[in-house]
């Protein structure tokens, strides 16, 4: 047994460490945390000191176990958990479960994973840090009771199931408050001037009036002045300018980018980058710092001189506009700068691509830029006022642009063009004048990357969060990803062109929210709830005053326990006046009344999700209910839209003797044909469907259905899922990856596709008691299940099937079983005993 044991986190970081480590060195993974919170109890001391109640959870038993048995055989055991709050309370964990002795154990942080960084780390171990472990479990313990506490709350007032959390309530806040935003928005119409002219050479440029006509008649009325026009150059003015580089990544602004220019979504850019780290090839990725370390800045230097020169190379220091930045960690950057590229999967390699270049970037010189200002006189029969603007600008000097430039959320940004070289004075010739109907914009629904940007602003969450946040409130159902493609807006034309003006009916897809995030019907209803009932947990300033507490915890100015009980004085008492008090949130709109029964109209949050509701439970007659569809929501449903879902299920008559309605269901519109179910197409309203178009649907599905092979006597059948094209064979799902044409798949692509699969199922199985119907499978993430017909028990990764036998398999089977619950006897029946009946007197 080598003399020292190190432990990290994940074992990708174990891998890349031991390379460089020498025989004296086993490193070895705790796989995340070992001790956590009970998941099925608050596991808090809150009558007390607040004191958290860490359990080691089952699939780190074995873990705990050998991690044990290495400690006690090694002279010096090195914690070398991430330097992070999360990274701290990992190491004390260790420890503190693997009851490790203070004097043979060293705490090692690094920033990247290179050999230098490790022995330097070893050569300047430190403590444990009990101010960044305790504002780990202040956060840790604040989260855990404010989401058991108001989850209960949310299951009687609201719905069951449902859950809340800190940052995560604030968030779907936000995105809901920028949806009515968005709806109470009042969209006013004006008339943007646009113009071409063209000098004596030819070339060409185009400018525009800076200001806006209110009124078709305005836009018209100054067009008409320009019949029998001159125009001619009033003002020009050249000013040299510079363009300063982006500091380089931090996690949020890596998030951001990424989502602009490599369309990743939050978890995404972050599983990429934890790999990238992970493999030595960047800095630690959970930072809220711009600094680079003075050896970071040499290499780039180096680099940037080598590649491209003295004159572009510029070190400086940037200063991060954070909110308490976490900890000291450098920005993201390459480990080596002299490593262009990396030899890694595809994401990963275009995510260092983006960090290598935004790095190098930001120690490089200015860009030099010549702006020029161009205004334009109209010389008319009568005076006007209105000038002709443009803009250009040429790049004298690239600096940084060679390498990268920031991208930017604004989608009305305009991109300023090269103009011609032109003098004062000098006569231009009008192509064309157009004045165009403009509309204003509501503001733009959050993208995963801008509400990233505004949870930084406000100082809610850490590095370390944002991504988590945005999956939990996804996977909740608060938020979805819009997939409206947007509605056909018409518009209107004026052009001026050869002495006359015409106009011209245009139209534009305004409203889509495709990609865009936008809340749920139970995400608006809940959130409104919680902001109605518990504003100061929901308050955008509370949220950030705590982050700021923690930051203060993390640097010994604040007790965490004094924290959490001030903060719980207040909060418990109004939960229990809440979970007593508060009435029942259902979202409910009352929209009108049935002419032809004179029943109440409304529509509200059901078990099964948005309905429409037709009477009351005070009502002779039972109400009736119908399904909202997907692209409907409570808050926007008309009363016209809501009476139409009543004339569904909709009968259009028999096909092939069996009966097809249209009607709406959970996952949206469908055609019934006797048992079978066939969706219809985004956008396609059911109300409109009729018989034939029914059929050609029907016939679509048949064809898809149909079977393309025969394969061992077994048919074959195509389709696409979630997941892309695949294959069917034998109740057996093969996907059907690029490398083959979908559309022309010959007889032996379909059968190499079978036999590979058959081979892969084959491959996948570690043991087979075909007897028993046990078997043992590789499953994804390195673990592998337990199986027996319907029941599966997922094995921690540390542990060792392949010497398995079949009384162990049984044993995890059974331990894993659901307990059967004990008949009850039945009640002993009462006895019963008849009693004289009596008269009351009058």
């Amino acid at each position: 047994m080598p003399k020292n044991l190190v432990i990290v986190e994940s074992p990708a970081k174990a891998k890349t460490i031991e390379k460089f480590l020498g025989k004296d060195y086993k490193v070895e993974s705790s796989f995340g945390h070992i001790a956590d919170l009970p998941s099925k109890e608050l596991g808090v001391d809150v009558e007390g000191d607040f004191m958290p109640k860490y359990q080691v959870s089952k699939d780190k038993k074995d873990v705990v176990k050998k991690l044990k048995d290495l400690a006690k055989k090694a002279d010096i055991v090195w914690l070398a958990s991430d330097e992070d709050r999360e990274g701290e309370a990992i190491a004390w964990h260790l420890a503190e479960t693997l009851d490790l002795d203070i004097e043979k154990t060293k705490r090692i942080v690094f920033h990247e994973i290179t050999k230098s960084a490790i022995n330097k780390a070893i050569e300047n171990p430190r403590k444990i840090d009990y101010n960044l472990v305790d504002a780990q479990q202040a956060r840790r313990v604040l989260d855990r009771i404010v989401g058991y506490e108001l989850s209960p709350v949310l299951w009687r007032k609201v719905k069951g199931g449902l859950s809340a959390g800190r940052v995560q309530s604030v968030s779907v806040r936000l995105i809901v408050e920028r949806e009515r935003d968005i709806q109470n928005f009042e969209i006013d119409a004006s008339y943007r001037i646009d113009a071409e002219f063209s000098t004596k050479d030819g070339s060409s440029f185009k400018a525009k009036l800076p200001k806006n006509f209110n009124s078709e008649k305005e836009a018209h009325d100054f067009l008409k002045k320009n019949i029998a026009a001159d125009y001619e150059v009033a003002d020009l003015q050249k000013k040299p300018a510079k363009k300063s580089p982006a500091p380089p990544f931090t996690t949020s602004t890596l998030q951001q980018e990424a989502s602009r220019k490599l369309g990743f979504s939050v978890s995404r850019t972050m599983s990429n980058a934890q790999r990238l780290y992970e493999s030595g090839f960047i800095t630690y990725m959970r930072t809220d710092s711009v600094n680079l370390s003075d050896e970071a800045k040499k290499g780039a230097q180096n680099e940037i001189i080598e590649a491209y020169g003295k004159e572009f190379s510029k070190p400086r220091n940037y200063k991060g506009k954070s909110k308490g930045a976490q900890e000291a960690h450098e920005a993201i950057r390459p480990t080596n700068f002299a490593s262009h590229t990396v030899n890694a999967e595809r994401d990963q390699a275009r995510l260092y691509d983006l960090i290598w270049k935004r790095a190098i970037a930001s120690q490089m010189s200015e860009a030099q830029l010549e702006r020029t200002n161009l205004k334009i006189q109209i010389n008319a029969e009568k005076p006007v006022k209105e000038q002709f603007s443009a803009n250009g600008e040429i790049i004298t000097f690239e600096g940084f642009l060679k390498v990268y430039l920031e991208g930017t959320d604004d989608e009305d940004v305009e991109q300023e063009g090269i103009l011609p070289d032109l003098k004062v004075g000098e006569v231009l010739d009008n192509k064309y004048i157009t004045a165009t109907e403009r509309f204003t914009r509501p503001p733009s629904r959050f993208t995963e990357a801008s509400l990233v940007k505004k949870l930084e602003e406000l100082g809610i969450g850490r590095p370390s969060t944002y991504a988590p946040t945005i999956s939990t409130i996804q996977n909740r159902n608060y938020i979805e990803k819009g997939t409206n493609e947007g509605d056909e807006r018409k518009y209107k034309q004026l052009v001026f062109e050869d002495g006359s003006i015409k106009e011209n009916q245009l139209s534009e897809i305004t409203g889509s929210n495709k990609g865009k995030l936008v809340p749920t019907d139970i995400g608006i209803i809940v959130t409104d709830f919680l902001v109605n009932h518990f504003e100061s947990i929901l308050d955008y300033n509370f949220t950030a005053k705590v982050e700021e507490s923690f930051d203060d915890i993390a640097e010994g100015k604040e007790d965490w326990r004094a924290m959490m009980k001030d903060f719980y004085k207040g909060f418990h008492p109004q939960v229990e006046d809440v979970k007593e008090n508060a009435e029942r949130e259902s979202g409910e709109r009352i929209l009108g009344v049935d002419p032809e029964t004179g029943r109440q109209v409304s529509v509200r949050l059901g078990k099964f999700g948005p309905m429409v509701q037709m009477g009351t439970v005070d009502d002779e007659e039972k109400p009736k209910f119908a399904s909202l569809a997907p692209d409907q929501q409570l808050g926007s449903i008309t009363y016209e839209e809501a009476m139409d879902l009543f004339k569904l299920p909709k009968a259009l008559g028999h096909y092939k003797e069996e009966e097809v309605e249209v009607n709406i269901g959970r996952f949206g519109p469908y055609v019934r044909f006797g048992k079978k179910f066939v969706s219809l197409p985004k956008g396609v309203d059911p109300l409109s469907v009729d018989y034939d178009e029914a059929v050609e649907y029907i016939k679509e599905k048949e064809k898809a259905d149909a079977p393309i092979y025969t394969y061992k006597g077994l048919d074959v059948q195509k389709g696409k899922g979630r997941f892309g094209p695949f294959i069917k064979w034998n109740d057996m799902f093969i996907n059907v990856n690029k490398k083959y044409d979908w559309d022309n798949l010959s007889d032996s692509d379909i059968e190499e596709l079978i036999e590979d699969k058959i081979q892969k199922e084959k491959d996948k199985i570690i043991h087979n008691w075909e007897e028993e119907g046990i078997r043992v499978e590789k499953a994804r993430w390195k673990r592998h299940n337990v199986i027996k017909g319907k029941q599966k028990v997922e094995l921690p990764k540390t542990k060792d099937v392949s010497k398995m036998t079949l009384e162990e398999a049984k044993a995890i089977l059974e331990k894993a079983a659901p307990k059967k619950k004990a008949k009850k006897k039945p009640a002993a029946k009462k006895k019963t005993t008849t009693k004289k009946k009596t008269t009351a007197k009058k």
